[in-house]
């Protein structure tokens, strides 16, 4: 029987690259997006829709956590309360909300691999976008806490950390934001989708089986720890 994924953030972007990577592996793969379109239309806002879409999909053995927002552009000092709270309800705890509601499904059976989505920002910090890096920051640490604590589980946590890739997120992005973060990376060019999710499908396998708490770095060269 073919394992089950559920992909948050599934109809686009670097979630959508992942989605079609698993199925090319032979996974079963559900949808949750807050647009129309997937298995289920759930905003992971909203914890009592996250666990009632997680009951309906039955056993999940990978759950891939894509669904996130670029946030607030500008100064810390001028950023609204309400957009960094925003960034991170769907960045930090969306997140949570369905590690929190898989993990014991997996712990039950022995088996499971999680992947979350940060982002080189939350490592380096960029530049008026203090909102996004510090709620992937948030998931880093969130990824490693969890790791160590599913250790001697059989349920694997690992973190996917992209440096700037060409998704539709980025047309949130501001056109100067753009190119001065594709100045930064060493390879000088923009990272495409698919690239990323090749390491997305080796984290979701049995291939990987040493490694949890983890980040892996997609960045061109970029990441320097």
């Amino acid at each position: 029987m073919p394992r089950t994924a559920l992909v948050t953030g599934g109809l686009s972007g670097l979630g959508l690259a992942s989605v079609e990577r698993l199925r090319a592996d032979g996974l079963e793969v559900l949808v949750l997006d807050v647009e129309p379109g997937g298995d289920f239309v759930v905003d992971v806002t909203d914890v009592e829709a996250v666990e009632r879409a997680v009951t309906q999909a039955g056993p999940i053995d990978v759950l891939i956590n894509s669904a996130g927002v670029v946030g607030p552009q500008a100064p810390l000092w001028e950023l609204g309360v309400a957009a960094w709270r925003h960034t991170f309800d769907v960045n930090v705890h969306g997140t949570f909300h369905l590690c929190r509601a898989v993990v014991p499904q997996m712990r039950e059976r022995g088996w499971g691999r999680i992947v979350n989505f940060a982002s080189i920002a939350g490592k380096e910090g960029n530049p008026t976008m203090a909102a996004y890096s510090a709620s992937k920051a948030a998931v880093i640490a969130l990824t490693k806490s969890l790791g160590k604590e599913l250790a001697t589980s059989g349920v694997l946590v690992n973190a996917v950390v992209p440096a700037l890739i060409a998704t539709p997120m980025n047309a949130d992005t501001e056109p100067d934001v753009l190119a001065r973060l594709a100045s930064l990376i060493p390879m000088k060019r923009v990272g495409e989708a698919s690239e990323v999710a090749e390491l997305v499908a080796w984290l979701a396998s049995d291939k990987v089986s040493f490694s949890t708490g983890a980040t892996y770095d997609v960045t061109g060269g970029r990441a320097t720890y």
